[in-house]
């Protein structure tokens, strides 16, 4: 059987993966070895903060929602009570945007949500 030599496919794998380790500290955009257990490494995080990225925007809004509600006298936690005894069925990202973006309709919501509680 003949002898096969793996050079232009050995390089071009490597070239692609110094090219995806790009702008990298150090030795890792520059060796083979270290670039590729960062390449590995970075995968493995893109993989994770996909998912977290849901986690950390559900905690902005719920932020935002908690300091609106807290400028019409209420916690984040008696509002959302609130207006789920009032039957209103809006999520938190809508919400947020509300209370960003037009804090009349965010305080009347506010207001509802007391008369819920208060009744």
């Amino acid at each position: 059987m003949a002898r096969v030599k793996g050079g232009p496919v050995t390089r071009r794998r490597r070239k692609k993966v110094l090219k995806l380790a790009r702008g990298y500290f150090g030795s890792k955009h520059t060796l083979f070895k270290t670039a590729k257990q960062q390449v590995m490494k970075s995968y493995m995080y893109a993989y994770r903060d996909r998912r977290q990225r849901k986690r950390d925007f559900r905690k902005l809004w719920i932020t935002r929602i908690n300091a609106a509600a807290r400028s019409n006298g209420l916690s984040y936690s008696r509002l959302m009570h609130g207006l789920k005894m009032a039957g209103v069925d809006i999520n938190r990202k809508m919400l947020a945007d509300l209370a960003v973006n037009d804090q009349q309709a965010f305080s009347e919501l506010a207001q509802l949500a007391k008369q819920k509680l208060n009744a």
